[in-house]
């Protein structure tokens, strides 16, 4: 039991993802000799007997009335340009894992080890036009060009971490060293707050390690601490246009509702958005007016109370509102940023123990019909981020089973400087339902989930810093991978 190569492909009538591609290659790139292009999956195995090679390929990777198998040798002609795709080590790849966990259901024995990568076969395209062919579906971010050579094994040996960096020399750096180390490290947080971090460990009288630094610009970032939203605003002007009018009597409203809900302490506490956005909320609080609010120390998601009628008699359930935003992975990872921005916000009322029946989408994008030849340094093109999220955000919707009842896409040239991606959900669940208790010393953790890479570190910092024509080659990591299958299980295991 070696290692098995599979070639899956799609017959001619069913074969229409190959054929919108072709369209799309030769509109964007211009390519004049392309004439036609295949589209295969290709499948390396490990661990199956030649009678369960045969299962999985007719059972599992293939759909006989639309897929034609191919086993060992890639079915193209002499002259054929081929170029393969398949994922940066580390990287967690969805279609080899469910194809591992379907055939382990097969076999009923250890599930093999599977490795997939994604084949063009280009008919008439001469070399150089099969690297712009590559350079155009290539994402750097999340994935390489895949050898056509079988591997003499699978899997990607763990190895042993290497020892965690300590800092020497870190709390002797001056302004300028620490604006070097900052640039080097790429971290989000600033000089002023590396100083701070210096001024800490010379009071405990040791130098950082690079973990505890990371940890620290992990939670300062902007994505963690909302730092942008809690910057003090010690003056503020309006301007004398319309907008300017508007706004004006809202902040001296603003500012009346500070001195009734604070009283004496109002002088000291700070001026910021955070407190603007939070203040009407708070009235309504102290009014009496939000009785159906529901407040608790673990509140991952806005929750309320709701009655409901259940085979007849009245219950009190809890409904709860999340919305996530995924603008920066989205922006350099269309599919897997949208994918993972549905699946953040239904991991919230899921932490709250609701189970969510409801979605909405609202993105903003740059006009896709740009030219490829007019994208910006170090961007993706307009129409790719736009349709490969589409993709990631309906993918996991659909494998989770979740209604999507609105969708909107606003374009505007600003978003070409920086997409926007949200998703927001509703979940419900039966009040007494929810055992609410803190935990004690001593007590068990158990971890439930599925296998993850590398992937989702430094995504807080990542999209809370500045970023330049290398981000898209160095933000691989930052990119969470969505386990959609993994998280169906885990909704109906609390809802059941």
């Amino acid at each position: 039991m070696g290692i098995d190569r599979v070639y899956v492909e799609k017959k001619q009538g069913f074969d229409g993802q190959a054929l919108r591609l072709l369209k799309e290659l030769k509109e964007n790139l211009d390519l004049e000799n392309l004439t036609g292009l295949r589209i295969l999956n290709r499948y390396d195995m490990e661990g199956l007997t030649g009678e369960q090679l045969e299962q999985a390929a007719r059972l599992v990777l293939s759909e006989p009335n639309q897929d034609v198998v191919y086993y060992e040798d890639l079915p193209a002609q002499p002259g054929d340009q081929v170029v393969g795709i398949c994922y940066l080590p580390g990287q967690y790849d969805q279609r080899a894992d469910s194809a591992a966990q379907c055939i382990q259901l097969i076999t009923q024995q250890e599930a093999p080890v599977v490795e997939t990568a994604r084949i063009y076969v280009l008919e008439g395209a001469d070399q150089e036009e099969a690297g712009r062919v590559l350079d155009y579906l290539l994402n750097p971010v999340d994935s390489r060009p895949a050898s056509l050579d079988k591997p003499r094994q699978l899997g990607t040996p763990a190895g042993v971490p290497a020892d965690v960096e300590v800092l020497e020399g870190f709390n002797d750096l001056d302004p300028q060293q620490l604006e070097e180390f900052l640039r080097q490290r790429g971290l989000a947080m600033g000089q002023e707050d590396l100083v701070f971090c210096q001024n800490y460990f010379l009071s405990l009288g040791r130098v950082p390690t690079i973990t505890e630094i990371r940890v620290i610009d992990t939670y300062w970032s902007d994505h963690c601490r909302h730092t942008t939203f809690h910057t003090v605003l010690e003056k503020v002007d309006f301007s004398d246009d319309r907008e300017g009018r508007l706004a004006a009597p809202v902040f001296e409203e603003y500012l009346k509702l500070r001195s009734g809900l604070y009283g004496e302490k109002a002088e000291d506490r700070p001026v910021c958005l955070m407190d603007l956005a939070v203040i009407g909320m708070k009235e309504l609080k102290r009014q009496g007016k939000l009785p159906d609010l529901d407040v608790s120390d673990e509140i991952n998601a806005c929750s309320i109370v709701v009655p409901a009628e259940v085979d007849g008699r009245q219950e009190d359930w809890l409904v709860m509102f999340k919305n996530e935003t995924h603008n920066h992975p989205t922006e350099i990872e269309p599919f897997g940023g949208a994918a993972t921005c549905l699946g953040g916000a239904i991991r919230d009322p899921l932490s709250g123990r609701a189970y969510v029946y409801q979605a909405m989408r609202v993105t903003g994008s740059g006009d896709p019909r740009m030219p490829v030849s007019e994208t910006l340094p170090g961007k993706l093109p307009q129409r790719r981020i736009t349709t490969e999220a589409a993709h990631g955000y309906s993918s996991y919707g659909n494998q989770i089973g979740l209604a999507t009842g609105c969708v909107e896409e606003f374009y505007h040239p600003g978003f070409v400087a920086k997409r926007m991606e949200v998703g927001a959900v509703v979940g419900a669940v039966p009040r007494d339902q929810v055992v609410r208790q803190a935990p004690s010393p001593g007590d068990v953790v158990i971890l439930v989930g599925g296998p993850t890479g590398r992937d989702g570190c430094g995504g807080a910092t990542g999209s809370s810093r500045e970023h330049d024509e290398d981000s898209i080659l160095t933000c691989g990591a930052e990119v969470q991978k969505g386990n959609p299958p993994v998280e169906r299980k885990l909704q109906r295991l609390f809802r059941d």
